[in-house]
């Protein structure tokens, strides 16, 4: 069973983009309230990252491909690549990510949905495409705790920017 929550308020790109005009900082100040508010989601995957531990003994050792270090997989670093951001890029799909910034992470997470390989039928459970293997389930378990926080945040600096620009 898959869980999605999706909430759209209209004008928050353009408002979090604006913050530094306001008011320099101001767009700090938020995403450091992000990183609050996403603690226990954030939290969770570390926790879950931590009882893994080593996905497979393999992935302790380096490994490059085209000259590009892919691993070892250590299980501190992809606790700290867990991280929020913000994105208001126009071609960015959402403005508030929680994402995993460790290559060797990313790789456990997604590997198998585009090709089946040897890697993927060894770690198990292989997920479906825009799926991951541990990361999203985390994630997906606190969303209702975080969501409607983040959504007030949200609106709080709608609210702010709208009126300052006035």
């Amino acid at each position: 069973m898959t869980v999605g929550t999706s909430v759209e308020i209209v004008g928050i790109r353009e408002a979090i983009a604006s913050l530094n005009k306001i008011q320099p900082g101001l767009r700090k100040e938020f995403a450091a309230e992000l990183n609050q508010i996403a603690a226990p989601a954030l939290s969770t995957v570390r926790a879950r990252y931590g009882s893994l531990g080593l996905p497979l003994p393999g992935m302790g050792y380096v490994w490059t491909q085209n000259g590009r270090k892919l691993f070892p997989y250590d299980v501190a670093k992809a606790q700290k690549g867990v991280q929020v951001k913000l994105d208001t890029r126009k071609s960015a799909n959402s403005v508030i990510v929680v994402r995993q910034m460790n290559q060797a992470a990313a790789i456990y997470e997604t590997a198998g949905r585009k090709t089946a390989n040897k890697l993927d039928r060894n770690l198990g459970r292989t997920p479906k495409a825009g799926r991951t293997r541990l990361f999203g389930p985390a994630v997906y378990s606190q969303i209702n705790a975080i969501s409607k926080v983040i959504e007030t945040a949200a609106l709080q600096v709608v609210n702010r920017v709208n009126r300052e620009l006035r």
